[in-house]
């Protein structure tokens, strides 16, 4: 799926038919003996995306759908099977080889009790990409720095001092997003930032990566399972389901008028004070059944089986990508005008 760029035409990030595959085959003296075949996971496939200077792409879906992948292929914590990715024009492989553009994206991790060292103090935790790649000389500098990042996000200079522990689950968030910002980055990809937060936090959050995102110029790869985070984040909007993108688009046209199936359960999941029809008086459709096994996923159309317009077409033919209205959809049913009003 091809995908133009942001109006201005600034594109910094692009995937391009991303696949990526793990191997969870037996051990090979076992499959030899026994005469069985490799087995892959297809966590990724087929992704394809762009995301422009400024601008916020969030990924959406349930658990296993493939978006935590896509976020560590996007910093290169994995390397894609097949497909390309591009950082500021550049493969990516080859912009994480020039420390200039490697310290340009960072990413946030989901969990603030994870992902900060307990042994370190939060100034040397904030301070080590700075060190990393020599963008300040001396302790003075480096030190007045950290205090900057500190205030920044929201905590006091003197906070530099403890330790994780001593902080609460959404100050260690903004201790993580204080160390992205060190590199003075222009990417950031966000893995589920909030999830582990309470709600009351987690608008918190959201309110200073907004407010950084404004005054910094940053662009974010957002993922998360939650449309509700994500009505607040995002510019544009990909849906993914089993690895794959089943609809892309401005993020304000697919909550207005979302076509995939899928993309209606997700948003008719979301709770409110009508809780039997919609805005726009559809009936809504509660999600059912599971997530097949990316293993081995169903012919056809891989969400089929809890599609509730599924016809023999869905079951035996993949859907190719059309466009529909400002987004990109893969779905049979939307391509037949069979999608309800």
């Amino acid at each position: 799926m091809g995908e133009a760029a942001t109006a201005d035409g600034a594109t910094l990030f692009e995937a391009e038919h991303v696949t990526r595959l793990f191997d969870v085959s037996g051990p090979w003296l076992r499959r030899v003996t026994n005469g069985e075949k490799q087995r892959f996971l297809r966590a990724v496939d087929d992704v394809s995306f762009t995301i422009g200077r400024g601008s916020t792409l969030a990924l959406v879906g349930e658990s296993g759908c493939g978006k935590s992948t896509m976020a560590r292929l996007a910093v290169g914590l994995h390397a894609p099977s097949r497909g390309a990715i591009r950082f500021a024009g550049k493969p990516l492989a080859a912009a994480r080889a020039e420390a200039g553009l490697r310290r340009r994206m960072n990413m946030i991790f989901q969990d603030p009790y994870a992902s900060l060292n307990p042994r370190w103090r939060v100034a040397r935790i904030i301070a080590e990409p700075i060190r990393a790649f020599g963008m300040l000389g001396g302790a003075r500098a480096i030190a007045a720095r950290v205090a900057e990042l500190l205030v920044q996000v929201g905590l006091q200079p003197s906070d530099g001092e403890k330790f994780p522990h001593e902080f609460s689950g959404g100050q260690r968030q903004r201790i993580s997003i204080a160390r992205a910002l060190s590199s003075e980055p222009e990417f950031l990809v966000c893995d589920e930032p909030t999830s582990a937060l309470d709600v009351s936090v987690q608008a918190q959050i959201l309110n200073l990566m907004r407010d950084l995102q404004r005054r910094l110029d940053l662009t974010y790869l957002f993922i998360s399972h939650n449309l509700a985070v994500v009505r607040h984040m995002s510019d544009r909007l990909g849906v993914m389901y089993l690895g794959r993108i089943v609809e892309i688009g401005p993020a304000e046209e697919i909550f207005s008028v979302p076509r995939h199936p899928y993309t209606r359960m997700l948003l008719d999941a979301i709770p409110d004070l009508a809780p039997d029809r919609m805005a726009g008086g559809r009936s809504r459709v509660p999600i059912a059944g599971e997530v097949p096994s990316p293993i081995t996923p169903p012919p056809g159309c891989s969400f089929h089986p809890r599609c509730p317009l599924a016809n023999a077409r869905c079951r035996e033919e993949r859907p190719e990508y059309m466009v529909a209205g400002a987004t990109r959809v893969a779905c049979h049913a939307v391509a037949e005008g069979r999608l309800p009003a």
